[in-house]
């Protein structure tokens, strides 16, 4: 049993060479199958990228609440912009997480604006860079994680290029997480409580300071550590549904810190791989047999994020 997540090389996939490229696609069909997360080195993130959007996240979560609150939305607009302290919390659970965070959503031309009918990126005055290196990091993690659809397609035995029509133009989002500093005993709140994704697939940046754990096989919580420059990759309950659970979403949480260690900010960066709305995420039919039934009713996309933005508290019904 592994005590750590996998590490794997994008450029394995990338190569021409027909051996290793085979290697990663079963290497990932491997670690998600079996832990639901795997690290990446070689993905299309610069680390002058990496750094300049902390830099430009921190700038932002310093600024005054009074300043961010005008970028705070209700409902499905809140997919989008700011979202305040405590607010949101993981399912089945009433405290909010100890956290706040902001939303990059899909860039979009003029057409499929009118198409997907996503809201828009609100644009920030106070830190005019913010914007500019949020569209950078969202498009280089989103053209990684469709190179690992692309695998994880041909590990299902399925055309190579079976998801690009669902995520390209899809629903995904940036999401820079504050982990403000802790400055009395939570009351029974974590950084953020134990959860699976939503999405197809969850792209993290290494994040500043150790904190995510990661359930295994045998029910322990594990750190996920990724190395230097790696990026963290997880499945979500979409793509879950939508093999039957032959790729596991891990249930994964953010654990409040040692005491000594509370006065500090964390800063985290996932990426939310969402497909358009319009996709079924009916489960796959080689993915079903006599040992293995079909295990749930049929939904788009758009109504099982509806539905989980619901049960997490970010929308209400």
């Amino acid at each position: 049993m592994m005590n750590n997540i996998p590490s794997l090389d994008l450029n394995d996939f990338l190569s021409n060479d027909s051996k290793r490229r085979e290697k990663f696609v079963n290497s990932v069909g491997k670690a998600y199958q079996e832990i639901g997360f795997l690290s990446l080195k070689n993905h299309f993130l610069k680390k002058e990228d990496v750094d300049n959007l902390y830099k430009n996240i921190k700038l932002f979560f310093d600024l005054p609440n009074s300043i961010k609150s005008k970028y705070e939305f209700e409902g499905f607009q809140g997919q989008r912009g700011y979202t305040s302290f405590g607010k949101e919390h993981a399912k089945g659970k009433k405290e909010g997480d100890l956290k706040e965070f902001w939303h990059f959503g899909q860039y979009l031309d003029k057409e499929d604006k009118i198409t997907y009918n996503y809201p828009d990126n609100p644009y920030v005055e106070e830190v005019a860079d913010f914007n500019t290196i949020g569209k950078i990091t969202y498009k280089a993690l989103e053209k990684t994680g469709l190179y690992v659809l692309r695998a994880i397609a041909l590990f299902l035995e399925l055309d190579e290029y079976h998801f690009d029509k669902f995520v390209n133009q899809g629903n995904s989002i940036l999401r820079p997480i504050h982990y403000p500093p802790i400055t009395k005993e939570p009351n029974n709140a974590v950084r953020a409580a134990a959860h699976g994704d939503i999405n197809l697939i969850t792209l993290l940046m290494g994040a500043h300071g150790k904190g995510l754990q990661v359930k295994n096989n045998k029910g322990e919580w594990i750190d996920a550590i990724a190395g230097e420059d790696e990026i963290v990759i997880n499945v979500g309950d979409m793509l879950s549904r939508y093999t039957n659970n032959k790729l596991k979403s891990t249930i994964h949480r953010v654990v409040n810190p040692p005491k000594e260690f509370w006065s500090k900010s964390r800063y985290s960066i996932p990426f939310f791989l969402h497909p358009i709305g319009s996709m079924k995420l009916d489960v796959l039919e080689n993915c079903i047999d006599s040992d293995n039934p079909k295990l749930y009713e049929n939904i788009t996309a758009h109504d099982f994020l509806i539905k989980r933005l619901i049960d997490i508290g970010v929308m209400k019904k």
